[in-house]
């Protein structure tokens, strides 16, 4: 008997023997929410930043019936002679061409353009900042970003049809996919969800440990979509893209990826968070995008639960994306993606702008600003009326009296005071050092690596350690590794520096990284800040003594902060 049961789960699939073990019970019908980097717990309860807030003056918002944008590029005639659906209507119609497999390899001569080749120029570029807003503009082509700025942001979803297969080469594939399984690092829920939508419902098929390559694909022939939640930790592709995206964006640029087996739909329809980018690197998929259903959903804060078909209604956009194409949706528009019969997919979706709204902020600021006054101003003190009890409440709500209005008039006084107490500079500091924490730590070219500790020539040799010491002298001419590395912060503690250039690719797997200064150092800071992309020498630096300008420049260097124009030491 224990002989056929062996042989009986010999021929199941990962899929057939997760169901056996796990039973009915474990099978997890997940809330959807957006794509987060590994580590990080959806909570509402427990928010990544502040407490409850109220709100604030937000850019105009979107009407919920925006209309999308269909940008399609000329090209010439394709092999393929069935003629391309339209792109944003409902009644768009999937166009179906030859079967791509997982893994094909790429086309001859493709490793030098693509992502590959945009890499290369960008890191020609001086001015970190340069690097952003170019790799942004490369990313929306043909758009500019000042018209999807004023079109789209936050407003509409864009569709950008290519017809370039190899626009995204070398950013990632499904070799790169396999690679990272066999790397023996990814593991499942942590870094893998391997997932199901059929017959309205959604299921995560997560075993527990490591993500072995054999049981993954087994799971995915077997009809399972599969989540790689933080690509940038495997590929050092993704990780330079999103590194230079961050600056753009100001806010933390994520990604995930999703392979997808022909015919089949790894999640059920929702909205997210998140303002989302979908990249497709390989193969087809159809979309649909439905605009927000009532005012409530246009830019909100939390993703919603998984919705049914019914939820629905008609789509404002109906597509199927192929290699090169774009297609972006603001947080909110719910969307569904499924794949062709014919035809994998791999996508990549770029996601930014999680918990980033004025009223984020305000989450930040109006603590603060109350207990500047609470410290400050003896009407925030004084006692409430020992009546009010008696006339305020949802009880009373439909009481008017002399009472209730001198009560409610004080409030609107108290609040609107408290705008003079509120340190708005002091909690955009905040803000941005939990976006340092946030951040991916630079990915260095060949003449930064020379010029900065990261390529110090520092080694054993000869039964002893040479080339350690850092010999920076007034002369010595630096400036930051980045102009986004660096935020000053004054604290209860002290002056604090927080930097990123030791952050982890993996989110939040380190602590926020700072030094403490001394405040007759900030103004040096300061200066190397508004100096920026320029070289100075290290006697500009606006400290009392020499010694403290040699002090501050070698300890910034160590830490990777500060890059020299020429290499301090040559091997």
């Amino acid at each position: 008997m224990a002989a056929e049961q062996r042989q009986e789960l010999a021929r199941l699939s990962a899929l057939a023997v997760y169901r056996r073990v796990a039973g009915a019970g474990r099978m997890e019908r997940r809330r959807r929410g957006a794509p987060l980097p590994a580590g990080r717990k959806r909570a509402k309860a427990r928010l990544r930043r502040g407490r409850a807030g109220g709100g604030g003056s937000e850019p105009e918002a979107p009407p919920p019936a925006a209309a999308p944008s269909h940008v399609e590029l000329p090209m010439e005639a394709p092999l393929d002679p069935q003629p391309e659906a339209a792109a944003a209507g409902p009644d768009a119609k999937p166009r179906r061409g030859p079967k791509a497999m997982p893994g094909d390899p790429r086309p001859a001569g493709e490793e030098g353009g693509g992502v590959t080749e945009l890499l290369r120029r960008l890191a020609r570029l001086e001015d970190s900042r340069q690097r952003a807003a170019e790799l942004f503009r490369w990313l929306l082509a043909p758009v500019a970003p000042a018209e999807f700025l004023g079109r789209h942001w936050e407003r509409a979803p864009l569709l950008v049809r290519r017809g370039d297969p190899g626009y995204y080469a070398g950013l990632f594939s499904t070799a790169d996919f396999d690679a990272a399984l066999r790397g023996g690092e990814v593991h499942f829920g942590t870094h893998l969800d391997v997932t199901s939508y059929a017959e309205g419902v959604r299921e995560t098929h997560n075993p527990s440990g490591r993500a072995l390559p054999a049981v993954v694909w087994d799971f995915y022939q077997n009809g399972c979509s599969l989540r790689l939640l933080c690509p940038q930790a495997f590929s050092p592709t993704v990780w330079h893209f999103l590194s230079i995206l961050q600056e753009q964006f100001g806010s933390m640029a994520g990604a995930n990826t999703y392979l997808t087996p022909p015919g089949t739909q790894g999640f059920a329809p929702h909205y997210d968070d998140i303002e989302a980018f979908v990249l497709q690197l390989e193969g087809k998929k159809h979309w649909r995008v439905y605009r927000p259903r009532t005012d409530a959903e246009v830019l909100p804060q939390f993703s919603s639960a998984n919705l049914t078909q019914a939820d629905l209604g008609e789509p404002m956009l109906e597509t199927v994306l192929e290699p090169g194409d774009l297609l972006y949706f603001p947080r909110g528009f719910i969307h569904q993606g499924d794949c062709l019969p014919d035809a994998h997919s791999l996508h990549i979706t770029v996601s930014s702008y999680q918990r980033n709204s004025w009223g984020d902020f305000l989450e930040k600021l109006l603590p603060a600003a109350l207990q500047m006054a609470l410290e400050e101003d003896l009407e925030y003190r004084r006692g409430l009326p020992m009546d009010y009890l008696q006339y305020m409440g949802v009880a009373n709500s439909d009481t008017v009296n002399a009472q209730r209005t001198a009560f409610v008039e004080k409030v609107q006084s108290l609040i609107k005071k408290l705008v003079d107490y509120a340190p708005i500079d002091a909690a955009v500091d905040q803000r941005a050092k939990s976006f340092l924490h946030d951040c991916l730590p630079p990915v260095l070219t060949q003449s930064e690596k020379a010029q900065s500790v990261y390529g110090f020539p520092a080694r054993w040799q000869d039964g002893g350690p040479c080339n350690v010491d850092i010999l920076i002298t007034k002369d010595t001419e630096v400036r930051l590794l980045r102009h986004g590395i660096v935020r000053l912060c004054n604290e209860e503690a002290g002056v604090m520096l927080y930097y990123t250039t030791e952050n982890s690719r993996v989110y939040h797997k380190e602590e926020p990284k700072f030094l403490e200064l001394d405040p007759e150092y900030t103004d040096s800071v300061e200066f190397l800040l508004s100096s920026y992309p320029n070289y100075i020498s290290v006697d500009n630096l606006p400290c009392e003594t020499l010694e403290e300008k040699v002090s501050l420049a070698t300890l910034l260097f160590e830490k990777g902060i500060l890059t020299t124009k020429k290499p301090l030491a040559q091997v």
